[in-house]
């Protein structure tokens, strides 16, 4: 359909039952056509992290003919209605509207891209990108024309769409316009305060991504100082490595803690904790401690500050911190392994298969518990229980070479 509508040719004006029966001829070709091009969005968008939400619609006749008319009222002869097929992804991120819409670039032919925004007293919902693509070839060739070449792709954040559903019932679609200047003030302010929220989810993603990066530098650095202490202990000698401090700064007065919040400084001290400055992490998790968090909250920074004690060979303080976030959180498995490692480097074995059994008590399946079990288990001399657990251990984690290794030594022994 070229939009090339019948009308009454005394008065120009639309004649509703041939438009009717012309623009409904093409429904259920515009239907299969939604449904292919909401099928190679969503496979094109599959590539994003927050995989967005994607839905299709073709325009019903009531709402066709309702824009038509009122396109006409603006002096157009032949307006040229673009959105009778359309595609919406809602994304869940501001930051995810820029990444699909690159991918849909890549994707599709884009013909026109409109920004759109309303902020007069009438319209108060907020920015959404609208794409016009030329539907490709390959499509129409197998369903059939639909009247047009042309569909929209909406992208909008979860919250921007949610506006959008409420806007259409309240202002759009019921023609309201407020003249109350309350009535204004009340939508303006639930359009801010959702712009505001999409804002703050943007920030609350942004400090996750990045909380998560240095906790996992963090855990890799703890893990890499067990593998030192304890696997060079059973494969390279019957003696002890030598104990090897880590790399130590002087605390620096860096920050003005007071005007930080907790999680600004969880982050600061996970930085410095993963830049080695362990005395600097310690200080700051600390300085977390003094504000008197939720008691759960001082598991966790108890659990870290022990794991930076750990990293400058301050094994006591380690166990310290590690037996207060059990205190204070008597589910937390890890602290209870934590100790258990931190035990084992120290050479006090029955009390490292204490904490294990307590950490496995907690949640069973932890293949690297089970193998620091079995290797504490070696070095009091009871091999078939050290075989015992690192054969479990294998049986959760079958690709774990160390513990293969471990294996191998093990059997070695009960053959003697």
């Amino acid at each position: 359909m070229e939009n090339n509508l019948s009308v009454n040719e005394n008065n120009s004006t639309p004649v509703q039952d041939s438009l009717r029966d012309e623009f409904e001829s093409y429904t259920e070709t515009r239907q299969l056509i939604v449904n292919e091009l909401k099928g190679r969005v969503e496979s094109v968008l599959a590539a994003l992290d927050s995989t967005p939400v994607v839905s299709g619609r073709i325009k019903n006749f009531t709402s066709y003919f309702s824009k038509y008319i009122r396109l006409l009222k603006t002096g157009q002869v032949k307006p040229l209605i673009t959105d009778l097929m359309g595609i919406r992804v809602i994304c869940p991120f501001i930051e995810d509207l820029q990444a699909a819409e690159n991918i849909i670039n890549k994707n599709f032919d884009i013909t026109e891209r409109d920004v759109k925004g309303h902020y007069t007293f009438k319209e108060f919902g907020y920015e959404s990108t609208h794409l016009l693509i030329r539907i490709p070839q390959a499509i129409i060739d197998k369903h059939g024309c639909p009247g047009t070449d042309i569909a929209e792709i909406q992208i909008r954040t979860i919250l921007q769409d949610a506006w959008a559903e409420v806007e259409h019932e309240l202002v759009y679609k019921a023609e309201f316009s407020p003249f109350d200047e309350p009535m204004k003030r009340k939508l303006a302010a639930v359009n801010a305060n959702l712009s505001l929220a999409d804002i703050i989810f943007q920030e609350i993603r942004s400090y996750q991504r990045k909380y998560s990066i240095e906790l996992g530098k963090r855990r890799n650095s703890f893990f890499q100082k067990i593998e030192e202490e304890t696997d060079d202990l059973l494969f390279k000698s019957e003696q002890a490595p030598p104990i090897v401090p880590g790399v130590v700064i002087d605390n620096i007065n860096i920050v003005d803690y007071e005007n930080y919040s907790i999680d600004d400084l969880l982050v600061s001290a996970l930085t410095a904790h993963n830049q080695n400055r362990f005395n600097d992490a310690i200080s700051r998790y600390s300085k977390i401690l003094e504000l008197n968090p939720d008691i759960m909250i001082c598991s966790i920074i108890y659990k870290h500050r022990g794991m930076a004690y750990f990293a400058c060979s301050k094994y006591e303080d380690a166990i310290g911190d590690f037996s207060k976030a059990l205190e204070l959180d008597d589910k937390s498995y890890k602290a209870a392994y934590y100790r258990g490692v931190v035990q084992a480097v120290c050479k006090h074995y029955s009390e490292a298969i204490d904490d294990y059994t307590l950490s496995l008590t907690i949640n069973p399946y932890q293949s690297f518990c089970l193998f620091r079990r079995s290797q504490a288990y070696y070095h009091i001399g009871d091999y078939p229980a050290a075989l015992s657990d690192c054969e479990n251990s294998l049986y959760l984690e079958p690709k774990n070479k160390s513990a293969a290794k471990f294996k191998e030594l093990l059997l070695d022994k009960l053959r003697l």
